[in-house]
């Protein structure tokens, strides 16, 4: 059995395995994180959707919509910074989550719940802290209505990084930081602690071996806890870095003016996106990350040792 033990993935393995992994999950599932989006920020302009009604309803009408007025394009608006914010900030959350928690567990192999929340909160915030400009520019696409009368706030994404930067100053790029590091310390924690703490509880008592099916279950139950737990903070993220100047003072303004205009129920517009992207992000994402793991892992075993 011992001869079977296969060699664990290195740090370095993990970091790029985990930006790779997270960018083949966004291409999979990047038009219900723009409908997503869309819901999200839908009540914003009261006086405009009272005049012309609720332009979106539900997750695959707000697809339909978007296809019918905008075209098929529209879905994949923003792809290139979410590419970009995949590549920089997976690679840190996910990546380093592992070294994180040895470093709180002090190289011990059994780490306990409170050590596992740390290092997800660590490497979220951390990641946050890296590739928020990139965030800023997805959600700004993804928020731009396509159409002949609409007026684009941007041309391109380095366009619009150029002009937030001479619009809003550095610090727009870095707009909505705050709850941002608050939602991905709640989505680090949920989601990789959860999916831990799954795969583990199912290889300790032999439900399933450490493949595709276990990787499956543990995926899909993270990523339904990490929605409900996120989508609150998800939306006031959202709605605060579309923003534009002077709009809201904070965050907490913007959440505070949410709940004020449109009640409570506005802090979950979009859920369902929200679950049928996490979820099915999550399972793409973690599949993804653990057979990238070891086909790097053994290509790395390979040029050490070769016949």
């Amino acid at each position: 059995m011992a001869a079977l033990k296969t060699k664990d993935p290195t740090a370095v393995v993990k970091f790029f395995g985990a930006g790779t992994a997270a960018c083949i999950a966004d291409l999979v599932t990047f038009p219900l994180d723009t409908a997503k989006v869309r819901l999200q920020i839908q009540g914003e302009s009261m006086s405009t959707e009272r005049s012309s009604g609720v332009r979106y309803r539900g997750v695959f009408g707000t697809i339909a919509t978007m296809v019918r007025m905008e075209g098929p394009r529209s879905l994949y608006s923003g792809l290139v910074a979410g590419l970009q914010r995949q590549m920089s900030f997976a690679s840190v959350r996910i990546g380093l989550y592992d070294s994180m928690k040895q470093f709180y567990t002090r190289g011990s192999e059994n780490a306990n719940v409170a050590s596992r929340l740390m290092a997800g909160c660590t490497t979220g915030a951390m990641a946050v802290a890296f590739a928020q400009p990139t965030d800023v520019v997805k959600v700004r696409f993804q928020a731009q209505v396509r159409g002949a009368s609409e007026t684009k706030r941007y041309s391109s994404t380095m366009d619009a990084y150029k002009t937030i930067a001479r619009d809003e100053g550095v610090r727009g790029l870095w707009k909505g930081c705050m709850p941002n590091i608050t939602r991905n310390a709640l989505v680090n924690c949920s989601e990789l602690v959860t999916y831990d703490i799954i795969k583990e509880l199912i290889l300790k008592y032999d439900l399933m071996t450490d493949n595709l099916p276990c990787h499956f279950t543990a995926a899909f139950g993270a990523g339904f806890c990490t929605t409900i737990v996120a989508s609150p903070v998800d939306v006031v993220k959202t709605r605060f870095m579309n923003s534009s100047a002077g709009e809201y003072n904070s965050a907490i303004n913007c959440a505070l003016t949410m709940l004020k205009k449109e009640g409570p129920t506005a802090f979950y517009k979009g859920f369902m996106p929200s679950f049928l992207r996490l979820g099915s992000w999550n399972i793409v994402m973690f599949v993804s990350y653990e057979q990238i793991k070891r086909a790097m892992t053994r290509a790395q075993k390979s040029w050490e040792s070769p016949i």
